[in-house]
């Protein structure tokens, strides 16, 4: 979550108030600026890869035993759909990729991020970017274990749709 302390506008303190009704952080001179902290938009990809796997990626500073699916942020101007094809170019180096399905909205509320969540099909040779991952590894889908958060639930849904298991959510 990100931490302001200052207005931007004027560079007086930010002191707690309420704003439409919720609690938030409004400049303590009458500028009138107030801190919203509304959620990032995030891309994120289920990218099914040969033989019915699936593409994990493991961030640059995560534990050694965390992986997950392909994310990035939405850039000023971009279409979700668009900028997911992207952060699979940048971050695999997988070129051949398609959208099979837009799998949902998923809200991140421990990075404070609204996830546009993808099902996307691609092959090819898997260089990863080491500016922004430590690892990729590929694993069978039936072999994936969903984490409770983030994109972990998009996740457990898809693999159960795909599986054709239940999911208990």
């Amino acid at each position: 979550m990100l931490q302001m302390n200052f207005c931007p506008n004027c560079a007086s303190p930010l002191v707690k108030g309420e704003a439409s009704g919720r609690e938030r952080l409004i400049c303590s001179k009458p500028c009138g600026y107030i801190f919203y902290d509304n959620p990032l938009p995030v891309v994120g990809a289920i990218v099914e890869y040969d033989n019915d796997t699936v593409v994990l990626t493991q961030n640059i500073g995560w534990p050694a035993d965390w992986f997950g699916i392909v994310t990035g942020f939405l850039e000023k101007g971009e279409e979700p759909a668009d900028a997911i094809l992207r952060e699979i170019r940048e971050e695999t180096g997988l070129t051949d990729a398609r959208i099979v399905e837009f799998l949902g909205i998923y809200t991140f509320y421990q990075r404070n991020e609204v996830i546009f969540t993808y099902h996307v099909r691609a092959s090819g040779a898997i260089v990863m970017d080491q500016t922004e991952l430590q690892a990729i590894k590929v694993v069978p889908i039936a072999e994936i274990k969903p984490w409770p958060f983030g994109t972990g639930p998009a996740v457990k849904e898809w693999q159960a749709k795909r599986l054709g298991l239940a999911t208990g959510i």
